[in-house]
């Protein structure tokens, strides 16, 4: 019994605690769970197969998940534990870990492959640091999926048109939602930076301040939590689709990473202030493994619409100084912030396994010491599109990576192919409005 738990609850008039948990696609599952009873520590227990479920809401029969459908433990982290702001009476939130009965964490959950990457730097007496810039959209409420997403009316009773990237006055104009957006991502304790107007119409990037991978994966998953019940709030929808409108740009997850030792000193940073090789060798890392982990930067069919030449998207592993075209950019920063930015993610990414995937990248190549090709200067796109350019091939290069189990974790990473095959499938049988367009009257 936490008795200081219990105090503040009743005295909150708390009434539940949502003890949720990212699943593979990095949306929020879970239990209420009465609020005096999360203060009891009850047992609270969940079916295995749920963080493995599909955005389709189905379930895959691969012989990775046991017939039985077994229940795994959830465990809270009280370091998550915040009162949500969105709601209409008292109640708190958990992020919570997936756990075995035996006692180990569940491979399938998201949060537990991070957890077993940052255990890898752990033993090496490392730590890694991460940043990310997340891209969504603010759209009208879509009340007909087969209808294209539309720019809400703003404070002056019209919708945005044109490019208006930058613009403080088109970041205001939806002042009430930001004003609230505000006031709960600091009652979350979520650290935001900066907040810009992107490219796109009603298109808005976040920076979230950088730290411990974990922490920032838990604040980016709440952030997309809040974004979207803030929004519909507001009559809006927060959209982090990775294209979600023809002839807009894509919504990226941008990941500032670096790595420092047990006394806090960047290891990508010698003592004159140099790159170190361990800098080079974990660039070479990126490069050698994105491409067989491109289905979890890239999670969905509509993800590979976003790498397009010219859109400041990547479409290669090339690498360069301060240079947006290439897929990892290296920004001008002091010796002690030198980091590199993995631009490949997608704003639909589950940022668990984009940071677990980024980092494990980074890692294997350090510890093999892999070298980078040269850095690129001038256009990115120039050189060869050396990424996936569709789901299927993404998936292929899974499957039939040597590396992705070992980096990832094997029963992971088999359910994971599992659980993107049973949605590829689903996606087949929808016949698409181009189909309607095109073929109909010439077929």
């Amino acid at each position: 019994m936490n008795a200081e738990l219990a105090e503040r609850f009743l005295r909150e008039g708390v009434r539940d605690v949502e003890c949720l948990f990212p699943d593979v696609s990095g949306y929020p599952r879970g239990k209420l769970m009465p609020a005096a009873s999360f203060a009891k520590g009850n047992e609270l227990r969940i079916a295995q197969a749920i963080p493995m479920q599909c955005v389709t809401g189905e379930y895959s029969y691969d012989p990775i998940f046991p017939d039985e459908d077994p229940d795994v433990r959830l465990l809270p982290d009280l370091c998550t534990l915040k009162r949500v702001p969105w709601s209409s009476v008292p109640r708190y939130l958990a992020v919570h870990d997936c756990v075995e009965l035996s006692g180990e964490l569940c491979a399938f959950a998201p949060r537990s492959v991070l957890k077993l990457v940052l255990a890898r730097y752990a033993e090496l007496g490392l730590s890694a640091v991460v940043a990310p810039e997340i891209e969504f959209y603010l759209t009208a409420a879509n009340l007909d999926p087969a209808q294209p997403l539309q720019p809400p009316k703003g404070r002056g009773g019209r919708a945005e048109v044109g490019q208006s990237a930058f613009s403080l006055n088109m970041l205001n104009e939806l002042a009430p939602f930001w004003d609230e957006f505000h006031a709960a991502l600091d009652a979350l304790g979520i650290g935001g930076d900066t907040w810009i107007h992107e490219v796109g119409t009603t298109q808005y990037e976040i920076n979230l301040m950088h730290g411990d991978p974990l922490a920032v994966a838990d604040q980016a998953f709440l952030f997309k939590y809040a974004a979207k019940e803030i929004a519909l709030k507001h009559g809006l929808n927060a959209v982090f689709m990775a294209k979600p409108m023809a002839g807009e740009a894509g919504s990226s997850m941008h990941l500032h990473q670096s790595v420092v030792d047990a006394d806090g000193q960047n290891i990508f940073t010698l003592a004159d202030g140099s790159a170190s090789e361990r800098f080079l060798h974990y660039i070479g890392g990126l490069q050698a493994y994105t491409r067989e982990l491109m289905l979890i930067y890239a999670p969905t069919v509509n993800a590979y619409r976003r790498y397009v030449s010219g859109s400041q998207a990547p479409i290669n592993l090339e690498w360069g100084y301060d240079n947006r075209t290439a897929g990892l950019r290296v920004p001008n920063s002091s010796p002690a912030a030198r980091r590199v930015e993995n631009r490949i993610a997608g704003a639909d990414a589950n940022p668990y396994l984009a940071i677990a995937a980024t980092l494990a990248a980074g890692l294997a190549g350090m510890q093999e010491k892999l070298s980078p090709s040269a850095p690129i200067t001038g256009n990115g796109y120039d050189h060869a599109h050396g990424l996936a350019r569709t789901f299927v091939e993404a998936h292929a290069q899974m499957a039939q990576s040597s590396s992705a189990a070992r980096l990832m974790g094997a029963d992971f990473v088999r359910a994971y192919l599992s659980v993107k095959g049973l949605e590829y499938d689903s996606y087949l049988r929808e016949i698409s409005a181009w189909e309607r367009r095109y073929l109909l009257p010439q077929v």
